[in-house]
Order: structure tokens, then sequence, then C-alpha cells
């Protein structure tokens, strides 16, 4: 499967939509909101560019990106006003695979200009925004032509499936598993291990390339808390996915071997992962690194697992209906999917990890 190709978040603004159902990553955002602020301010400080370019990667179909495009640039506003320099012109770069939904992002960008000039007499600061289209797993940008990079809820995503879970004749070694699970063999978790390892180092190169000197990147990113990869965290949500799907097996809606040969492309690192690849990579310095867990809350009397469910439908739906067909029912297997999780929660609590690292461009 090519992960390029196929995966994006579920376009448009309907039911099952990412702009819908992204509320999660939205309020695990603006818990760190600070930090962005904070570290964007800072280095305006410090450089007080005329022209400042700034990244979203991963900036996906919803209102997430451009809510915080307008938070950056009002952070730079005050800083600006403040130490009495001329306010630089911003450069935005909004960046996602080709397959994401950008129409949606560039049909709000009236909106956003309007919202911008509000309370400025009309004059608002001069803004140029762009979709770049790509991976961020390779170069993107020219060189030195960024200063700020923002990833929120994507580095998490591998490249790609490691190939590793793979034996000589194309099978799984990971039957009846969607990530790495108890009954995984040892095999599966250092393959991903390692396909994060080539993953983030070659992310972390073409940053390196493409940021000034005392450039600054803030990088919002699930993980978890050990060594141990098997949790009650991030991992058991793919747990759960994997009970979902082995239900529409017994209910003969998919075929097992469909199942057994479905992967993600995902990685939940450990702090010590990510520090030792930021120290072995070595075009970095880590400013800041901390761990926090997202307060529950859910909207409309719904259920904390509907929730949770629609959020995952809504970053799966592309790699599912790729792999199993149009005709899979997702209603149904969502649906189980939302009712276990509210089972779980009964018996233990389950607490998904996030981390926010601020590094600098040495």
């Amino acid at each position: 499967m090519d992960v390029e190709k196929v995966f994006h978040m579920t376009g448009g603004i309907g039911k099952t939509s990412y702009a819908q159902n992204s509320a999660f990553q939205k309020k695990a955002s603006d818990m760190v909101k600070h930090i962005t602020m904070e570290t964007i301010q800072e280095l305006y400080y410090e450089v007080t560019p005329k022209s400042l370019g700034i990244a979203d990667l991963g900036c996906s179909s919803g209102p997430n990106s451009l809510s915080l495009i307008k938070d950056m640039v009002e952070a730079v506003e005050g800083t600006s006003h403040k130490f009495f320099h001329p306010m630089p012109e911003f450069r935005v770069y909004l960046n996602d695979l080709p397959t994401n939904d950008f129409n949606s992002v560039f049909k709000s960008l009236p909106d956003f200009y309007k919202d911008l000039k509000k309370d400025r007499n009309q004059e608002g600061p001069a803004i140029f925004i762009a979709g770049y289209p790509g991976s961020f797993y390779g170069r993107l940008f020219p060189c030195n032509c960024l200063h700020f990079i923002y990833l929120s809820y994507s580095l998490h995503w591998l490249s790609k499936v490691p190939p590793a879970l793979y034996d000589e004749h194309g099978k799984s070694i990971n039957k009846g598993n969607v990530y790495i699970s108890e009954s995984s063999p040892p095999s599966v978790s250092q393959a991903y291990y390692k396909q994060f390892q080539e993953d983030f180092s070659l992310f972390l190169k073409s940053r390196s390339e493409e940021l000034v000197t005392g450039g600054r990147m803030v990088l919002i990113l699930l993980g978890r808390i050990g060594q141990d990869h098997v949790d009650r965290g991030n991992s058991f949500f793919w747990e759960i996915l994997s009970r979902s799907l082995a239900i529409s097996v017994s209910q003969a809606e998919i075929e097992k071997e469909k199942v057994d040969s479905y992967e993600v492309h995902f990685y939940a690192a450990s702090k010590n992962e990510l520090e030792d690849e930021v120290r072995r990579e070595g075009s970095f310095e880590i400013d800041k690194l901390e761990m926090f867990e997202e307060e529950r809350e859910v909207k409309n009397g719904e259920s904390y697992g509907t929730a949770v469910a629609m959020t995952v439908r809504a970053v799966q739906e592309s790699m599912l209906c790729d792999h199993f067909g149009d005709g899979m029912d997702l209603d149904t297997l969502f649906n189980n999917y939302g009712k276990m999780i509210d089972e779980e929660m009964v018996k233990v609590d389950i607490k998904p990890i996030t981390f926010v690292i601020v590094l600098k461009k040495l």
C-alpha cells in the first residue's frame, strides 16, 4: 500500500469528516498553545526577520490549522508592538499529503483574512498562504526559507507500514493485530521501531536544511510512557480496532486473510527514543520536552467511546476502504469500536499520552 497516495483524513464537513471529528486534536493543541506562542515570540525577538516563514506540516482539512495560524500572527504582532519592531510579512506554507482535502482549507481563507482585518481598521498584516502537498519525510522547501515549523498530531504517522512486518511470501508476521499487541512476536515491535528511527532521522535532516539557524520547531505527537509498547494508552486504541475487525470477520462481513494483512503505519515513541534520535541526528537541540494526558471531554451528551470511534474513523477511513474495499460497513465497525471503548473504560481507565517537543536549529 502506497501511504502517500492513499492516506488522508476524511475530507469535507460531513458527519464523519475530520473537520467534524478533530476536537481531541484541537483540545490538545490548545493545552500547549502557550508553548507554541512563547516559542514563536522568542524566535521573532531573536531573529526579527522582515519576512517570517512558517510551515504547518500535516495541516489536514479541518479548522484547526488556520485557527492556529491566526494565533501565531497575533502573537508576533504583540511582540512587534512591545519592542517597537516593524511588523513582518508572513509566508505560511500549509503541507499535507497530496490526497488531503486542501480545497476545504482554501475555502476558509476569505473568512480567515476577514477575521484578521477585524479591529485593525481593515488593514491586516501582509500574509501569504500557499498549499504544499507532499510527504514531510524528505525535502519540501528551499534551503533556509523557514523560521518556524509546527506539527500537530502528524509525526506519529510513519512514512509506510514497516516492510519487516511481512515474511518472504508477503504474509504478515502479526496476524490478527493491526499494531503491536501482547500476542505480537518481538520482531513486530523491532520493525516498528526501526521504521520510526529511519523516518524521524530523515524528517530532522530535511527540516534542518529548510530552517534558518536558530529556527524553531514545535512538535505535538502521540507517544507512550515507558519501554513497554503495550499499555492502556495509544496502543490500546489499536487493540480495540483489531477486536472490532475480528467481529466483522465473525459476521462474514470481511475476510480473515484481509484482516491478517492489515497493519497501521503508526508508532508511539517514548521520551527516551525521541531524545536519542534528536541527539543522534545532531542538527537540533531540545528546548522543551513535556508529556501530558488530555482531559476527557465530549460534546452533545455522546459517550467517550463514540467520540473516540468517530475520531479514529476520520483518520483511518481512507486506509480501511483502500484495503478492504469501499463496500466495507464502517458504521457497524465503529459502532462496535465505540461500545468496546466504553466497556473497557468501566474496567480500567485508558490514558493516551501526548508529547510536545520544542527544537532549536543549531
